[in-house]
């Protein structure tokens, strides 16, 4: 795990030495995603300028230092993660070439062997990994970005200043002295609508992400000025061009999904995440992982231990808060794994400094009441390993979260029922259901309930009709989907904002596909999964200099769950079947089988207590009118209703204090 940066500037104002100057500047400015090692390359004929600081987790010698040349002296490399299957790789490439002189055993020197003899789209298609990387070719004068397929590491680009530049993290471009940092007004507005800022765009104008699975190539024609699109297959000279196709794969896994049953599907299971799990526990330093005592990262820990021939190390932590609190589940898995385990609880007083600290460790605003949790056990982590296996991805690929079940639910059993009722009588009919509290409707169903015969009977009326009055409006669930997140009239709170189009917002990017959960799974990994989720524990574990793997996030996982029918991982109200059926060979299921809860802090709470004076210098009526972002009224209303108890509006007031923050952080 490393960072890396670089840029192509043809100015030819700059001098060798100043560019080598520039490189490692940006590399140092992201020294916590490698602590161990530094290098910078300059090729100053050609303006390009790379660099990179290393994290060593495979062969730590020398022979791993980066930037890289290859062995022809044709190719160099700044390589950010880590090809699993680089034995494999190398096994093809030495039966393909004949015996290679290499110099160590790192995966980098693999992969850049295996670019100069297949190309770097065919090696793409042969990686299994987690990796953003940049390879100039001194003789094609190209400059190659790539990501890996599920987005698990982050790579920024663009023009500033007539130079192109990229990096690991944007505060490694800010370093650049053409970096002009303006804020974009339509990304924050996103960020309050979804809270996080969707691929391609990011916090700066001008600057994007790499979408998942894309590679971008740029020539010299380009950066001298040629024609560029930010959109991944745009019809433009030079814009990401995606080398593994998710929605195509998804879309013939929905229509045409595999026949097999629960336990052949499971016997599948475990043999793909068996070896996924193998591959991500190789590594030269020590190994442990989180457990949060929930399904996914439960299944993560129980392949592993069972792989182990010593205890593995867990790591959790909890809040005092009940309801807020998962450790207690977590050790009892850790008991019946018997792995050796660690857990700490947190405080408002542990979790205030890390608020502080957001701003530069997100380095673009996100807003999730996870992230500072993540990074307090990632710290945790790291004072005895240096890589720790995740559950990340079990959500997404199996159908684990609650809006998957009302999907599945609507428009199976209630949308052939209400679709000849006009729209605005559903809008009528979904706020009436919405005007009682959903206590009043569990009173009113206990009521009635004994009436009703048991196979109809439900749990939770009062969150489902709930669920029903938010779905009921919606006939597609891409229009569903758009709805769920924080501040819906975001566009009229950010001021001067435009609307940028998104994976979430376009219908040409949609999912075309008759399984309406798997069009909502679809949105999830193509965006809120690597822009959102991922993106926090990269940054949080690289702060710490701890490298996150997650073997549900094994493309191999993903190819398997979408050629499974909705049915094998979503029964009646229960998500996650089939990695649930899982979970139970390894462990009795009475330890995980429960409610799902999360992974979060009691921020409703704090915003009233601990943190509420924070919240209030942030989003003082002062402040937001001389930053000129955001419109006051809405705001303050909100923070008022909230503090007094009056209304629960902290997931909205977490997202514009999280942008209040970076924003504070960034000046």
């Amino acid at each position: 795990m490393c960072g890396i940066a670089g840029f192509i500037d043809l100015s030819g104002a700059a001098t060798a030495d100043a560019m080598g100057h520039t490189a490692a500047g940006m590399a140092d400015s992201i020294r916590h995603r490698g602590p161990d090692d530094s290098g910078a390359w300059v090729d100053d004929a050609a303006g390009v300028a790379l660099s990179h600081r290393r994290l060593s987790i495979l062969d730590l010698s020398e022979s791993g230092h980066q930037p890289m040349v290859s062995a022809s002296g044709r190719s160099v490399i700044v390589f950010n993660g880590e090809v699993y299957n680089f034995a494999e790789v190398r096994a093809i490439l030495e039966k393909d070439t004949g015996p290679v002189k290499w110099r160590g055993h790192s995966d980098t020197e693999i992969l850049l062997e295996a670019v100069e003899r297949w190309g770097v789209e065919k090696t793409l298609g042969l990686v299994n990994g987690m990796f953003a990387f940049a390879l100039w070719d001194k003789v094609a004068r190209t400059l190659a970005l790539a990501r890996d397929r599920m987005g698990k590491k982050p790579l920024y680009y663009g023009w500033n200043g007539g130079v192109f530049m990229f990096a690991s993290e944007l505060k490694a471009m800010r370093r650049h002295p053409a970096f002009a940092g303006k804020v974009s007004r339509g990304a924050v507005s996103l960020l309050l609508r979804h809270n996080y800022i969707p691929s391609p765009h990011s916090i700066y104008e001008g600057i994007y992400k790499i979408p998942p699975a894309c590679l971008l190539t740029v020539d010299m024609p380009l950066a001298a000025g040629g024609p560029f699109s930010p959109y991944a297959d745009a019809d433009t000279a030079a814009c990401p061009k995606r080398f593994w196709d998710l929605r195509g794969l998804m879309e013939r896994g929905s229509r045409r999904p595999v026949n097999v049953t629960m336990d052949e599907a499971v016997d599948r299971l475990d043999e793909i995440l068996r070896d996924a799990t193998r591959l991500r526990t190789l590594a030269d330093v020590p190994v442990g992982a989180f457990l949060s005592g929930g399904i996914d990262s439960a299944t993560v820990v129980a392949i592993m231990q069972a792989q182990s021939q010593r205890p593995v190390k867990t790591f959790t932590i909890g809040a005092r808060e009940k309801e807020h609190d998962e450790a207690h589940h977590a050790k009892a898995v850790a008991e019946a794994l018997g792995t050796d385990h660690t857990e700490l609880y947190v405080t408002p007083d542990q979790v205030m400094p890390v608020l502080e600290e957001m701003a530069d460790i997100c380095d673009e605003p996100i807003s999730d009441a996870a992230l500072a949790n993540t990074y307090i056990v990632s710290g945790l982590a790291r004072k005895e390993v240096t890589v720790c296996l995740t559950g990340d991805g079990g959500d997404e690929m199996f159908s684990g979260y609650p809006r998957y079940n009302t999907a599945n639910w609507y428009y199976n059993q209630w949308q052939p029922k209400v679709d000849p009722i006009p729209n605005p009588a559903r809008r009528a009919l979904a706020a009436a259901l919405k005007a009682v509290s959903k206590e009043a409707w569990d009173s009113i169903y206990s009521a009635v309930k004994p009436m009703i015969p048991k196979s109809r009977r439900w749990d939770s009326a009062g969150d489902k009709l709930h669920e029903l009055a938010r779905i009921l409006p919606y006939v597609e669930p891409e229009r569903f989907y758009g709805m769920i997140y924080h501040w819906g009239n975001a566009d009229q709170i950010v001021i001067g904002a435009e609307n940028l189009s998104t994976v979430i917002s376009d219908p040409s990017q949609w999912l075309v596909s008759p399984d309406k959960v798997a069009r909502m799974v679809y949105l999830d990994i193509a965006s809120r999964l690597p822009d959102s989720i991922l993106a926090k524990v990269d940054r949080v574990t690289m702060r710490t200099s701890l490298e996150a793997r997650s073997p549900i996030l094994d493309y191999r996982v993903m190819e398997f769950s979408a050629s499974l029918p909705t049915e094998l991982k979503i029964e009646g109200w229960t998500g996650k079947v089939v990695l649930r059926n899982l979970l139970y060979r390894y462990v009795p299921k009475g330890i995980v089988d429960r409610p799902k809860k999360g992974f979060s802090m009691p921020i409703s709470q704090w915003l009233r207590g601990p943190l509420r004076d924070w919240a209030e210098d942030l989003l003082s009526e002062k402040r937001l009118r001389e930053e000129g972002f955001f419109d006051p009224a809405p705001i303050r209303a909100k923070l008022a209703e909230h503090v007094t108890g009056k209304a629960q509006w902290h997931y909205q007031l977490w997202t514009a204090l999280m942008f209040q923050a970076w924003l504070n952080g960034a000046k």
